[in-house]
């Protein structure tokens, strides 16, 4: 599947949740979900009857739509965690938070996925002391994830100060003093991921 380039806010209303893709926006009274809760297109007024099947694949859409990932990527990382011990929904939830753009989001910077991942390709991150430009990198238990020294300004430039102040830090990271660094202390548990969906249906249009 080819890179999304329209509005993002007829995803959140195609899905009818807030999936927080347009950055300071979706916290304001101007979010799409906020203004105008029916599914985009002339007929998003109309009841429609969903079936087994639909209810599984938009919990599917909703799900990859909010890390923002396109189908190949997000069922190759399904089938990492079908193959891992435990639930497979866990699993696959904990891959997801443990890719660099993700971390680099929790972390406070980029007021979306996508800013964050710009910021990552963009050669402004370093992991364990090396740049590493690859949104999809898995972070690991005592990785540490820093913004590198001559690009701190910029990335500063691009965050959105108050977003990232009212987001609140998951415990598995540990930002340093500065909030420039911070260390993962462990991988992340279900407890600990705030995701806006049911992992378990996702499973289930994966097996079906």
């Amino acid at each position: 599947m080819s890179r999304y380039t329209g509005a993002v806010c007829r995803l959140c209303r195609a899905e009818g949740t807030k999936l927080f893709l347009k950055g300071d926006r979706c916290y304001t009274e101007k979010c799409a979900i906020n203004k105008r809760n029916s599914r985009p297109g002339q007929h998003g007024t109309k009841r429609v009857k969903t079936s087994e099947y639909g209810i599984r694949l938009r919990e599917k859409q909703k799900l990859r739509r909010y890390y923002g990932m396109n189908e190949t990527q997000f069922r190759r990382f399904y089938g990492m965690a079908s193959k891992m011990p435990g639930q497979t929904g866990h699993n696959f939830l904990q891959i997801l938070e443990r890719r660099l753009d993700n971390v680099l989001h929790r972390m406070g910077f980029g007021v979306s996925r996508s800013q964050s991942r710009q910021i990552v390709r963009h050669g402004h991150v370093l992991v364990n002391g090396r740049k590493l430009d690859i949104p999809s990198y898995l972070v690991r238990a005592g990785d540490v994830v820093a913004i590198a020294e001559k690009s701190r300004d910029i990335v500063l430039l691009k965050d959105n100060a108050e977003v990232a102040a009212s987001r609140a830090i998951p415990a598995w990271i540990e930002l340093n003093a500065q909030g420039l660094e911070a260390k993962i202390i462990s991988l992340p548990v279900r407890e600990q991921i705030d995701s806006p969906v049911n992992e378990q249906l996702v499973v289930e249009f994966y097996a079906r």
